[in-house]
This record gives C-alpha cells, sequence and structure tokens, in this order.
C-alpha cells in the first residue's frame, strides 16, 4: 500500500486534493495531514516517513523547503502551488512533480503514474529502498541541472529572484541572505549548506564559512596573514572575507579554471 502525506493549510484546497487521490488511487493511505512547517517537521521526526508527500510550498508559517532543510525526508515528494509554473521551474529538480491550484485531475494523475513508474523500474532493478537525495543527486548529474531562480517571500508578496542577479550570499544569525548586484539583499529560506548543493560550483565558491560567493562578483584577491587570502568583492561585503589557508590551492584553482 503506498502511503501518503499531504501538508496543505488551505482547508478548500487539501479537501480537493484528498478527495482526488481518493477517486484515482483509493487503496493509497493518507497517514497524515499538516498546516505548518513545525508540525510537519516534528512529525516526520518522530515518525516513519511515507512514500510521497505532496507539499503546498507556501505554509502560514513560511516556505515549505524549509522542512527539506530540517528533515532529511526519504520520501517522494510532489509540490502544489498556486503561482505559475515559470515561477517553480527550478524546483523541478527539488522534486517527482508539481501541481498547479487549483488542481487538475490528469494533472494529478500524470504525476502519480511518474511516481509508480519511477518506483517500478527500481523495483525491477531489484532496488529495496530508493532515498530522495540520492535520486536527487542521480538526476541532477544526468541532466546538470542547477537551480536558477528562487522564490523570495516579502511581506504578503512572493517574487522571483534569478540566480544570474546574485553575487554572493551570506550566512548572519542563522538567516541566509542573497545579495544582487545592486546590494540589494533578499532573505533565502535555505542555509549555505544546501546553497552549495543547488548551485553551480563553476560559479559559486563557498569561501568561508558564512559566505557563498559568485565569480563574478570577485573584484580582486591579495594574500593575507597566515597563508589566507583577502577576498574583495563588488559590492562590498559587511566584514573582511579571507579564504583559509587549507582552502587557499582550491579557491586559486576555481578561479583559474
Amino acid at each position: 500500500m503506498t502511503e501518503i502525506v499531504i501538508i496543505e493549510d488551505e482547508k478548500p484546497a487539501y479537501r480537493l486534493l484528498k478527495g482526488m487521490i481518493r477517486k484515482l488511487r483509493p487503496d493509497w493511505d493518507l497517514v497524515a495531514h499538516h498546516e505548518s512547517v513545525i508540525d510537519a517537521v516534528t512529525w516526520f521526526q518522530a515518525n516513519a516517513h511515507p512514500d510521497i508527500v505532496f507539499m503546498d510550498i507556501q505554509l502560514a508559517d513560511g516556505l515549505s523547503f524549509t522542512i527539506l532543510d530540517q528533515v532529511k525526508l526519504e520520501s517522494f515528494v510532489i509540490f502544489t502551488t498556486a503561482f505559475d509554473d515559470y515561477a517553480i521551474q527550478a524546483f523541478k529538480v527539488n522534486s517527482i512533480d508539481y501541481l498547479l491550484k487549483p488542481f487538475d485531475e490528469e494533472a494529478l494523475e500524470n504525476a502519480m503514474t511518474k511516481y509508480e513508474e519511477l518506483t517500478d523500474g527500481l523495483k525491477h532493478k531489484n532496488t529495496e529502498s530508493i532515498k530522495v537525495d540520492e535520486l536527487m543527486a542521480s538526476i541532477r548529474m544526468e541532466q546538470k541541472l542547477y537551480r536558477t531562480r528562487f522564490l523570495i517571500t516579502y511581506r504578503d508578496t512572493l517574487y522571483t529572484l534569478p540566480v544570474s542577479d546574485i553575487a554572493y550570499f551570506y550566512s548572519e544569525n542563522r538567516i541566509t541572505y542573497a545579495v544582487a548586484y545592486t546590494s540589494k539583499e533578499h532573505i533565502v529560506g535555505y542555509c549555505l549548506d544546501k546553497l552549495s548543493e543547488d548551485l553551480n560550483p563553476d560559479q559559486f565558491f563557498r569561501a568561508s564559512r558564512s559566505t557563498l560567493v559568485h565569480i563574478d562578483a570577485i573584484k580582486h584577491i591579495s594574500p593575507y596573514f597566515g597563508g589566507k587570502i583577502s577576498v574583495t568583492l563588488q559590492p562590498p561585503a559587511k566584514g573582511k572575507l579571507t579564504v583559509s589557508k587549507e582552502k587557499a590551492p582550491v579557491f586559486k584553482q576555481w578561479l583559474n579554471y
């Protein structure tokens, strides 16, 4: 039996999705429903993970992507959203599929069939289990897909921020900021470890524990004490940015690639 969890804070949308799933796959078992990031994280930390999670992107207490930052989810994910697909193309590498609201029965059927074909193929290969992070790594490697934009929450609105507009990321007080070439800062719901995985390594380098820089944002570099490298960014960083002695050779090689 296929077990599912629905993460959706809009009751009409939840009832519609649940009803459509029961109609199309009456043998599937809905084991839990959550309306917030915090409730979902708490549940996933205490319970066995289902086969599929239907996950609304925007929840009352934040973006659902933060769930994936806090939990090593061992489930397939189908995102749901009310926004046009141009705003979520980048998230397809993080999920099996996505559904636009209002839900369409044909689109839901296609997403569920996609899941069934994928898992059936894995069974034929005698694969006993599959982890989402391993699957996504495989997809990225085969298709060479990297994140191209971010969906940013600002007050009561959402807007997209192209990766091409970002000079660097920095983390401060457990909040990650994307700094655009215009110097404007945007809060993104991802830690730097996750960003390092999702962004093209030819373009971005983890210069320090708190900074991830785009190669075009580096104005110049110079030797620093103890074998370190001092990096000057444009737009300027808030504090002094140095690359450690251990990372310095790799950093130079990256710049010269």
